[in-house]
């Protein structure tokens, strides 16, 4: 990227001339482009959206080129990009021919979870900096992957938990971390929800718009069904990752940055598909405990039952030896050991658990952070080697649920100790010419 700034700065001395006739925002446009971070946006449904606003909200910042194996949600995506920046983007179906491009600085990908790692680590190896959606991988060994590529091609990559930028949850960890609450030994978190049943999927011919073996990607083939495409995939172990990952990603990395801990000693897992009888593989009900040796982290999800925890869908509790700490994305409060109320702050606009797109603030600062940093180094929030953590904890989770048995770790890496079994889900088999390369 430097090299085109510098390239653009001399061109700009040798044609300020031109300026004359201009318009102001195309004049501006040009001027801008010097220090300008161009953003190509993979994956276009649903989460796409807020990649699109939060870039747009941030200065000096521009998507010049989308990506979706889906036509008709390329054409959607195209004019919502148009109307935001007054310019059309380039459109892709396959994000490779998105890579080649050297107008290209970034990428974002709220693709399908099983994508992931591979469009990451692809885009690293293309000189591209990274914004990956949680989770940054399907399976623990991609996370390890994802995080040596990193470090080799030295490019940033920011995990999308948003809340490590939101200003009062960085208000009052940092205060937790003072001493606020005394020492800090418990983090219980939660996410309810009232997701409706999936079915039954049945064989349908593939919608004429969507490219499904580009979709599948580098997952091995399976035949098209009516209850998979744009969202469920989320509830299937081939492409998903359920909804620990979907959404204890962020709460459960509260917790562990609060109490300043990594890796645990040992991950236990209970729950089931309680709720309803379909083809949702996963869970709908779980408990997780992490334990650490004198702290302990526990993750509840009800994926298909909405009552809230202190009238809230999702959250954490922050337990120390003189008080509590109450943290959602809407505000927190600070309680006594007695449980007397000692101090809150609300923002002005709430979020919810039912809000799939989540335009928000602190995704807003998110993207700041990571432009910031790839024009003037400023530190990343959550740089992947950090937040790989949480994503292999949680990735643990669900192999501790399905192999229904404890797991005991190896506190420095994560690898699961003494269970061969367990330790054979670590990764995961790729369709052929697919696999992982750094």
């Amino acid at each position: 990227m430097k090299s085109r700034r510098d390239f653009l700065k001399k061109a700009a001395l040798g044609t300020a001339g031109l300026a004359i006739g201009l318009n102001a925002k195309s004049y501006a446009r040009i001027l801008g482009a010097n220090d300008r971070v161009n953003f190509a946006v993979i994956g276009l449904h649903g989460r796409g959206y807020a990649h699109l606003e939060c870039i747009r909200q941030n200065k000096g910042a521009v998507v010049t080129h989308i990506c979706d194996v889906d036509r008709r949600e390329l054409d959607k995506f195209a004019a919502a990009t148009e109307k935001s920046f007054s310019q059309a983007p380039v459109k892709e179906k396959d994000f490779r021919k998105i890579l080649e491009s050297k107008d290209v600085d970034a990428i974002t990908i709220a693709t399908p979870e099983h994508w992931h790692t591979h469009m990451a680590i692809m885009g690293l190896q293309a000189g591209k900096h990274v914004y990956v959606e949680k989770p940054s991988s399907h399976n623990p060994r991609e996370g390890e992957l994802l995080v040596q590529a990193q470090q080799k091609y030295g490019k940033h990559v920011q995990l999308g938990n948003q809340q490590r930028s939101s200003e009062h949850t960085i208000e009052i960890i940092g205060k937790i971390k003072q001493g606020l609450i005394g020492k800090p030994y418990f983090g219980k978190c939660w996410y309810s929800n009232t997701r409706k049943s999936i079915g039954i999927g049945k064989p349908v011919p593939v919608p004429a718009e969507l490219d499904w073996d580009l979709w599948q990607g580098p997952a091995p083939r399976k035949p098209y069904k009516d209850n998979i495409h744009p969202y469920n995939w989320h509830w299937f172990w081939h492409w998903g990752t359920g909804e620990t990952l979907n959404n204890g990603s962020h709460e459960v990395d509260l917790c562990r940055w609060a109490l300043g801990v990594d890796y645990p000693n040992s991950v236990t897992a209970s729950g089931g598909r309680y709720h309803f009888k379909d083809d949702w593989e996963f869970y709908d009900t779980l408990v997780t405990s992490f334990e650490y040796g004198g702290k302990m982290i526990t993750w509840e999800c009800m994926s298909c039952q909405g009552k809230e925890y202190y009238g809230r869908g999702r959250g954490v509790t922050i337990h120390g030896t003189e008080g509590t700490v109450l943290l959602d994305r809407n505000g927190y409060q600070v309680f006594d050991l007695n449980d007397k109320l000692l101090n809150e702050f609300k923002i002005e606009k709430k979020t919810s658990t039912q809000d799939l797109l989540s335009i928000d603030s602190m995704t807003t600062r998110h993207f700041g952070n990571l432009i910031n940093a790839i024009r003037d180094g400023e530190k990343l929030r959550s740089p992947i080697v950090e937040g790989n953590i949480s994503v292999t904890m949680l990735l643990l989770s669900n192999i501790a649920w399905k192999v229904n048995r404890a797991l005991h770790l190896d506190k420095h890496n994560g690898h699961i100790l003494d269970d061969p079994k367990a330790m054979g889900l670590w990764s995961r088999e790729y369709e052929k010419g697919w696999e992982l390369k750094v």
